[in-house]
């Protein structure tokens, strides 16, 4: 058992039946009532994010997931198939199990991800925390816009949208932040 005080983010819990993985601390209130934390949280068997608030001394089951080492092998419409390194198993998750990630990763990258399992099942996966995708369209930057830190739009090649900085030019190979989609910086 665990108690909210000890949750901290990539934590996953059993709270009735369902598991939820902590995703941010929104922070904390402490008064003359109990403390109180609020987190938000991703229901990993729905895949829904919801915000809640947790007493500090309530008790949770702690949940352990199995993470297989796995690359993506094809793509079929909605559906990622990945293969497991050691096994040569394969497993399915739909386009939306996969969430924001689904657009960093193509076949031919051979980049390898985790699988998390719960009871067996794919649940989702773990990305490694910059990938290096190629810029397929983006406008010219203009000339003389550096007051700043200067973005513009850019198509990659998975057909995601990202900002990148106004000196990257179609063709150009920038690593992108999966956590949150953020340009890194230009590889060359």
């Amino acid at each position: 058992m665990v108690t909210t005080t000890q949750l901290k983010v990539g934590s996953v819990f059993k709270m009735g039946n369902d598991l939820f993985a902590i995703t941010k601390m929104q922070g904390n209130k402490s008064g003359r009532g109990a403390q109180v934390i609020k987190f938000r949280v991703k229901n990993l068997l729905t895949g829904t994010t919801s915000d809640v608030a947790l007493n500090g001394g309530d008790k949770f089951e702690e949940v352990e997931l199995d993470v297989r080492k796995t690359n993506l092998s094809y793509v079929d419409g909605e559906t990622y198939v990945f293969m497991d390194n050691e096994t040569y198993e394969q497993f399915e998750l739909t386009q939306e199990d996969l969430g924001d990630n689904a657009g960093y990763i193509t076949p031919e990258d051979e980049l390898e991800v985790g699988i998390t399992f719960y009871e067996g099942k794919p649940i989702g996966i773990k990305m490694p925390t910059s990938v290096v995708r190629t810029i397929t369209y983006c406008e010219p930057g203009l000339k003389g816009d550096t007051s700043g830190k200067s973005y513009k739009p850019a198509t990659l090649d998975t057909g995601i949208e990202v900002m990148v900085a106004l000196f990257c030019e179609i063709g150009t190979k920038v690593r992108i932040d999966t956590r949150d989609g953020s340009f890194m910086e230009r590889v060359l």
